[in-house]
């Protein structure tokens, strides 16, 4: 029977999987429901394994073959305790890998090569590769970190704003926007950011940047504030011989007109998803090439 490997993106909306040969081609892809893994690891579980299900059908092969393949998995939090052993024990894979998701973006936007790559969504994570050998920053959730991500720019938003209802700081058309959409109710707001999660502040991404395009002096300031902790992550990864630079994720061209022109000078498109990057990785491990998986 042909040697199978399964790639796949375990995302907080959904899971994506794409089934591939040995030689990396892709014959199926499936989907399912979301995988987060710190705060509904069963059915994250439930979720992984029907998306791959899926794959296997599209392309051709029974649901039962999933216990047959090999497979590598990309999850946020994949780097928390053991989560990650834990998964791969728990999963009905014949050789099964559980990476963060920052690992298989990295592997699909650079493939081999070395450089660096920004994640910037919902949440904000960078690894690098140099001399092939693998490094990564940041990624410990917006109440510690994700410094710059989606969930940062709302929880900024929010700050601000009650700081200018407070008289602390300058109001502006966008944190009056902000109370207007709370009755301009100071509590409505803290009761909403007592119990939101890090994709309910990161609806406010694109309000942020719209204001800032328009000049507004309080997103010009959690914008730049973002950039610059931004360019401290990339610093803090960089090398002189540093080939390219991938941003990727939901905020990535966003960012673009906001930093440095050391890094803007460097930045390339990313050559594919982390969807992609999954499935490299899987590739390997069918075949044996194992080094740098993990």
């Amino acid at each position: 029977m042909t040697e199978l490997a399964i790639g796949i993106d375990g995302g907080g909306t959904s899971c994506r999987a794409a089934v591939a040969d040995r030689m990396g081609n892709v014959i199926g892809r499936g989907k399912a429901g979301p995988a987060n893994i710190l705060s509904d690891l069963e059915n994250s579980l439930v979720n992984i394994v029907q998306c791959a299900q899926a794959a296997l059908r599209d392309a051709g092969f029974e649901a039962e073959t999933v216990s047959t393949v090999s497979a590598v998995i990309g999850l946020a939090g994949a780097n928390v305790g053991d989560y990650g052993k834990h998964i791969e024990k728990a999963l009905p894979f014949r050789n099964g890998q559980v990476v963060t998701d920052a690992r298989i973006s990295l592997q699909g936007a650079l493939g081999d090569a070395d450089g660096i790559v920004g994640a910037l969504g919902t949440g904000s994570v960078y690894n690098a590769r140099r001399d092939g050998r693998l490094h990564g920053i940041g990624g410990w959730g917006s109440i510690v970190g994700d410094q710059a991500s989606g969930a940062r720019l709302g929880r900024d938003l929010l700050e601000k704003s009650l700081l200018a209802h407070d008289k602390v700081r300058p109001a502006s058309a966008l944190t009056d926007r902000l109370m207007a959409e709370y009755g301009s109710d100071p509590e409505r707001v803290v009761e909403f950011a007592h119990t939101a999660r890090p994709a309910d502040f990161a609806r406010y991404a694109p309000m942020v940047f719209e204001s800032a395009a328009a000049g507004d002096a309080t997103a010009l300031g959690i914008v730049r504030d973002a950039a610059c902790a931004i360019e401290e992550s990339l610093d803090a990864l960089f090398w002189p011989e540093c080939p390219s630079i991938c941003l990727l994720g939901g905020l990535a061209r966003a960012y673009r007109p906001w930093i440095a022109e050391r890094h803007k000078a460097l930045l390339a498109e990313p050559k594919a998803d982390a969807l992609q990057g999954a499935v490299d990785l899987a590739v390997k491990l069918v075949n044996g090439r194992t080094g740098g998986v993990a």
